[in-house]
């Protein structure tokens, strides 16, 4: 991008010397022609501020500018272009301040300063090429913004998607653990009905104990049974005998 730098050397006449700010602005052009801009900018801010001299605020902008401050330099040349008279001085302002925003990457506000620049100043190719860069940086740059979106979009997407799948796997593990520890509550359960089962079994046996299996054949039982018969047999008429009828007494008197 070429900046404009024409009305750097507009001032050197005989009457350079007849006022303190035509020196200022000579002192400046010598200063800038050897690359010392920040000593050239200062003689331009003293000339501007003795004549509030537009040129010398566009001097004083192109110097900024060369100091690669495009901020100052860019409020330099708007200042410049809204104050001038001069159709030259203004679309050579307009221009150079579109530098300024280019620089900046503000390619919206460039775009607007070189379209200015060509109203007044049509046949400019500086201009006119400067333009065409600035509107191509800002196609550029707004598919790098929507690129730049798109992918945020794209990860954010990807992100909900992550969490949406750890979150179900987190219930598919808390489902999962809750199972198995239904399991393991309803496993202990049975194991403790079925103790409390055996152990009451146990305690029936101990209360009401089975009769001991017969081991004797069918004559040792019958042998047995006539032989208990015999013996209640005798155990009766004994008794019998020993409970006679009672002897009634007669009284004696």
């Amino acid at each position: 991008m070429k900046i404009i730098i024409g009305f750097i050397l507009l001032f050197c006449s005989i009457n350079l010397f007849a006022q303190t700010a035509d020196q200022h602005i000579y002192n400046g052009n010598k200063l800038y022609g050897k690359g010392n801009f920040k000593e050239a900018a200062a003689e331009y801010e003293k000339a501007f501020q003795e004549k509030k001299n537009r040129e010398a605020q566009y001097n004083l902008g192109n110097s900024l500018y060369q100091q690669k401050d495009f901020e100052k330099a860019a409020k330099q040349y708007t200042e410049s272009a809204s104050n001038t008279n001069n159709n030259s001085l203004k679309a050579a302002s307009y221009h150079n301040t579109g530098n300024a925003f280019l620089e900046q990457k503000k390619y919206d506000e460039a775009i607007q300063n070189f379209k200015q620049a060509l109203k007044i100043n049509p046949l400019s190719k500086e201009t006119k090429y400067n333009l065409a860069y600035a509107q191509a940086m800002k196609k550029k740059q707004d598919q790098q913004q929507k690129d730049n979106q798109d992918k945020k979009e794209n990860n954010k997407d990807k992100q909900d998607k992550n969490k949406e799948q750890q979150e179900k796997e987190k219930k598919e593990k808390e489902k999962k653990e809750k199972e198995q520890q239904d399991k393991k509550q309803q496993e202990e359960k049975n194991k403790q009905e079925e103790q409390n089962k055996n152990q009451e079994k146990n305690q029936e046996g101990k209360e009401n104990p089975k009769p001991m299996p017969n081991k004797l054949t069918k004559e040792q039982a019958d042998q047995l049974l006539n032989a208990l018969n015999q013996e209640e047999k005798k155990l009766r008429a004994k008794k019998e005998k020993g409970n006679g009828q009672p002897v009634r007494l007669e009284k004696d008197w």
